[in-house]
């Protein structure tokens, strides 16, 4: 996930963390456990593998799309997005949920579980009930699920799918990240005007199904950057416990005097991107939620987009995309 929350954790970092939640589990959904397990890989390649595995064994046709990706720090590299698509339509819901981890100081690969693997078991588990919901139903819109590599590089396979598919067919994306616990979903409302039909779509969902949604209006970059610079409606979702959210909420959004004890770190900052973001924090009941919230979502905004979408503005200023960060951005 977003480097920029390593920049917050290292700002607020001036004395050791106070406080560690207790390792969750996978409940009633061992199987997205084990599954949620076989991420732990020692490499990145390897991951791909388990992305394409996964999508084959849910029924689901996998593709593989290679790029030739890396940054000033790694050099030249070759990367892979996974891609498997849900029913036909003149146009595109995109899901997104990158796969690949971060590479720890040690040179050892993060088991990235709360970052990122729980939000591809998210987005498989909803592509598996897309697929099964829409058997022989005719849909407006074909659900595009994308996942990508080397967002911990700068967003570089979003970038990629992006220039390779051309923004003409998107109607809207959904973003996961930072998706492997919790049942209270967070999301940014800072992708631009062309973003309001995704939103007033996601807020309709969160009272129908009395989710627990909170609101960021600064929300970290994920790969939902790459398309909101290029103009193309998007909505970058999280989860995390209620307390967590908030914790998070006001160290984004609450300034200096944000209300958080002198050198408190919240717990999800101190797990990715360090040898922290481990299976143990998994919760597959938690995710499996996630998972059916976001197939709901697309087939809202499948059904709602004529209504909600606005015309284009060719003149309408776009959110500009980060730059590749060798480096963390400052923190807000």
């Amino acid at each position: 996930m977003f480097r920029s929350l390593v920049a917050v954790s290292v700002l607020l970092a001036a004395s050791p963390a106070l406080a560690q939640e207790a390792p969750v589990q996978s409940g009633d959904h061992a199987d997205l456990g084990a599954a949620a397990g076989r991420f732990v890989v020692p490499t990145n390649a390897e991951r791909t593998r388990v992305v394409v595995d996964l999508l084959t064994e849910a029924g689901l046709k996998a593709e593989i799309q290679t790029f030739q990706g890396g940054n000033d720090r790694t050099g030249p590299m070759e990367g892979a997005n996974v891609v498997t698509t849900v029913g036909e339509g003149p146009a595109d819901i995109v899901l997104t949920a990158h796969y690949d981890a971060v590479k720890l100081r040690d040179g050892a690969l993060s088991q990235g579980v709360v970052d990122n693997a729980g939000s591809v078991l998210a987005l498989i588990q909803a592509a598996a009930a897309l697929k099964e919901g829409l058997e022989g139903q005719p849909v407006a819109y074909r659900f595009v699920f994308v996942f990508t590599d080397q967002e911990e590089l700068g967003l570089i396979g979003a970038k990629n799918f992006l220039e390779t598919h051309g923004k003409d067919r998107i109607a809207a994306v959904i973003n996961a990240d930072v998706a492997a616990y919790g049942e209270t979903v967070m999301y940014g409302e800072n992708n631009g005007e062309q973003s309001a039909f995704v939103l007033a779509a996601l807020r309709g969902l969160c009272a129908e199904r009395a989710f627990d949604c909170v609101a960021f209006p600064n929300y970290p970059p994920s790969d939902d950057r790459v398309f909101s610079a290029a103009g193309v409606p998007v909505v970058s979702l999280g989860t995390q416990d209620a307390v967590g959210a908030h914790q998070m909420w006001l160290a984004f959004n609450g300034g200096r005097d944000n209300g958080l004890k002198e050198g408190f770190v919240p717990p999800v900052f101190q797990r990715i991107h360090s040898t922290e973001d481990r299976l143990a924090y998994f919760n597959g009941d938690d995710v499996a939620r996630f998972g059916l919230f976001v197939a709901d979502l697309a087939l809202k905004l499948s059904a709602q987009l004529d209504e909600y979408r606005p015309e284009p503005d060719e003149d309408a200023p776009a959110v500009e995309a980060p730059a590749a960060p060798n480096a963390a951005p400052e923190a807000p």
